[in-house]
């Protein structure tokens, strides 16, 4: 079984040898072709190294990308077969753990007491076996809960550039669904810097969710390979929590498009020719190969949530094109949103959801988020004549939908567990039926008294005026 210890591969003889190595991809010589996915191995000093076979080059040829760092290989050295795909070590007792590709802790405990081990390239669960997605899955943040409703068992990506809030906002539903849902959390850090991991695994012991948290790491000093393959490896763990289990998962990756990027490498170090704007040609088929496997079958559901970074804030990029086909629920982060001080900062008008129909929600939520939407697309219209003429020379109807929005984008605002210690607000949970008890009071105009002050992170007015 392949593992990352200091043992050697064993006493089988060598599949081949190593004839070249450029960068994280080496060139294995061997007289019989081991299968594409195979994971083949070699000794380095006292380390074992792990390669994935990714290209059939000629009949005695392979293509392997190192899952490790390439210093010290050299050609010539005896490669072995491990029989066998990318597999890691599951149990139960992966729960609480900081694990790196391999299953290994990377947390300073023991190594997993295994109950045995998962393909990494296990295919997704038979269609018979399915589940669809059903029903909405509340997250106690009012703008989510509102206007871009998560639904139970499907798929959310995160959409916005550098520093819009994309983390926070991925903790606070791992917050949520330990804390409301009693479920457990799977996170995969995809390429993230080290100091992001080490502070994000502190954020989550401090906010107490930790315990039901399984965290795995592909860290953006590692190999490609390891970026390209993380995620497939903390779904590994989300499926078999789900099937073990049998509750509800929250499999949280973090960030998509690194994956996108560490596919394009291994697709640059392998002489593919690039596609449309340097992507590699297989994109869709390796994005697909990830998102088809988070599905939530008869012993339990998978909701995920996917961060996704938006190049130059671009969102007709073609990496993000792709991702988005996937995904039931699209939460827009707005550069703009969150330079008002609006945190979260979703864009109300750009966000949206599959869930978003008078069947599924219902009347009163449908009703509610539509005449939401409606107040702040009339004052994103008029902005323009407010800041050149000012809200006097607006007719008394305009005057009152601008001032109703402009308290309905403070109300959507709301302190966090994850950011109490930094803020100094206590975070709070609004439940649904007091988000749109409070909407629709302020559509109303039962709230027309109030200040602007007075809705800005907050939780539930009309619990705290009860």
């Amino acid at each position: 079984m392949p593992t990352s210890s200091s043992s050697p591969p064993g006493a089988a003889a060598p599949v081949g040898t190593i004839a070249e190595v450029h960068g994280p991809v080496a060139v294995i010589a061997c007289d019989r072709l081991p299968p594409l996915r195979r994971a083949l191995a070699t000794a380095v000093g006292n380390e074992t190294y792990l390669f994935e076979v990714h290209q059939h080059l000629d009949p005695h040829h392979a293509a392997a990308i190192t899952l490790h760092y390439s210093t010290g290989l050299q050609r010539g050295m005896p490669v072995y077969d491990t029989g066998a795909p990318l597999h890691v070590p599951v149990s139960q007792t992966c729960l609480g753990r900081l694990l790196n590709f391999f299953g290994e802790p990377l947390d300073g405990g023991e190594d997993l007491a295994h109950d045995g081990f998962r393909n990494i390239h296990a295919p997704a669960a038979a269609l018979h076996e399915a589940r669809g997605a059903s029903g909405i899955l509340e997250t106690g943040i009012k703008a989510i809960d509102l206007l871009c409703p998560f639904v139970k068992g499907g798929k959310t990506g995160l959409f916005g550039g550098a520093g819009v809030g994309k983390t926070v906002l991925v903790m606070e539903f791992m917050h949520a669904i330990a804390a409301l849902h009693g479920g457990v959390n799977v996170f995969a850090g995809v390429g993230e810097r080290i100091r992001e991991a080490h502070e994000l695994w502190h954020e989550i012991r401090k906010a107490g969710v930790l315990p039901q948290t399984v965290m795995v790491f592909g860290q953006m000093d590692e190999s490609p390979g390891v970026r390209f393959r993380v995620g497939l490896s903390a779904l590994t763990y989300a499926e078999y929590l789900r099937d073990a289990l049998q509750r509800e998962v929250l499999f949280v990756m973090d960030n998509v498009f690194r994956f996108v990027q560490a596919g394009s490498e291994v697709s640059s170090l392998l002489g593919r020719m690039p596609a449309t704007v340097g992507y590699q040609p297989t994109l869709m088929t390796e994005v697909a190969e990830l998102e088809d496997r988070i599905l939530s079958t008869e012993h339990g559901a998978i909701t995920s949530v996917q961060a996704v970074y938006v190049p130059a804030d671009d969102m007709t990029d073609p990496a993000v094109s792709t991702i988005l086909g996937h995904l039931d629920t699209t939460v827009i982060l707005s550069r703009t949103q969150a330079g008002k001080g609006i945190y979260p900062a979703v864009d109300p008008l750009h966000s949206g959801s599959k869930a978003m129909d008078r069947h599924i929600l219902g009347n009163l939520h449908y009703d509610v988020a539509e005449g939401v939407r409606e107040h702040l697309a009339r004052y994103h219209e008029l902005e323009d004549i407010i800041a050149m003429l000012g809200i006097e020379e607006l007719s008394p109807k305009d005057q009152r939908i601008v001032a109703r929005a402009r308290k309905l984008q403070r109300y959507l605002t709301q302190p966090f567990f994850v950011t109490a210690g930094h803020t100094g607000l206590p975070g709070v949970t609004v439940s649904l039926t007091e988000t749109l008890a409070d909407c629709q009071a302020f559509l109303l105009g039962h709230h027309d008294d109030l200040s602007e002050e007075q809705c800005y992170m907050r939780g539930s007015i009309i619990k705290e005026h009860a």
